[in-house]
């Protein structure tokens, strides 16, 4: 089954109205694959995203960055996936290893998160990955598989679900896992799929790449029969994410 190439750009918590305006200029004129190719989605912070949403190209999508557990209410500081929804955003991200960090979000949480976005309609990017101690301590595969699986746990549908596999070492550090590295942890997470869910979500569902994504190794990095795309994070607020989603072009050729 062919997965199309995957690439979302996560502006984190940066930009000015200014800064969102010479960056959404800048992917509206690119030249880049159709939609047929790759399937692009941008995810600036929430105070942007009427902006981005209202300005963007139509080929391109937009995502937020977290979303809350259950249905808005009393909960200060918070955007609930009916807001979301409401203003036609389709994509958030979720479980992003900043946020299972620093604010101590677990395996379950996440994927309490994860199942009320889908149940509200939102497509999810859903982010799993292991820290520095963990790989040198070979536990790469039972960290990633525990993440994933707290998720399985709680969904049955994977329809509008993307993978991020995201090393934590190399989320911003400039360090990068190998194609190599990458690969094996995509088949990895392919075969755990297909052993605890099923053969037809192995397949079926893309588990893209992230961390120090750059012009320089994602073509590499795009040619590994397991990795369906990117998410960027620096490199997506610069000139250079172009080329990245140029990478799609020699995915699997």
């Amino acid at each position: 089954m062919a997965r199309k190439f995957f690439v979302g750009g996560n502006w984190k918590c940066n930009g000015t109205v200014a800064e969102v305006s010479k960056i959404v200029k800048l992917l509206n004129e690119a030249d880049v694959p159709s939609e047929d190719v790759v399937e692009v989605v941008i995810s600036p912070p929430f105070v942007f995203l009427p902006q981005v949403k209202a300005v963007l190209r139509s080929d391109f999508a937009v995502a937020a960055q977290n979303a809350w557990v259950r249905k808005g209410g009393a909960y200060t500081g918070e955007i609930s996936a009916e807001m979301l929804i409401n203003l036609e955003i389709p994509w958030v991200i979720l479980g992003h290893s900043e946020r299972r960090a620093l604010l101590k979000e677990s395996n379950e949480f996440v994927a309490d998160k994860v199942a009320y976005a889908l149940s509200q309609g939102l497509k999810v990017i859903a982010c799993i990955g292991e820290t520095l101690e963990q790989r040198e301590a070979g536990e790469t595969l039972n960290v990633v598989s525990e993440q994933t699986k707290a998720i399985a746990e709680k969904i049955k549908d994977w329809s509008n679900v993307v993978l991020a596999y995201e090393p934590v070492w190399a989320i911003g550090t400039g360090k990068v896992a190998t194609p190599v590295q990458a690969q094996e942890v995509h088949a990895d997470l392919r075969s755990w799929l297909a052993t605890n869910v099923s053969s037809d979500v192995a397949e079926s569902v893309r588990i893209i790449y992230g961390g120090s994504v750059n012009a320089g190794n994602c073509v590499e990095l795009a040619g590994q029969p397991d990795v369906d795309g990117f998410l960027v994070g620096g490199a997506s607020l610069k000139a250079e994410f172009v080329d990245i989603i140029r990478s799609a072009l020699v995915s699997k050729s």
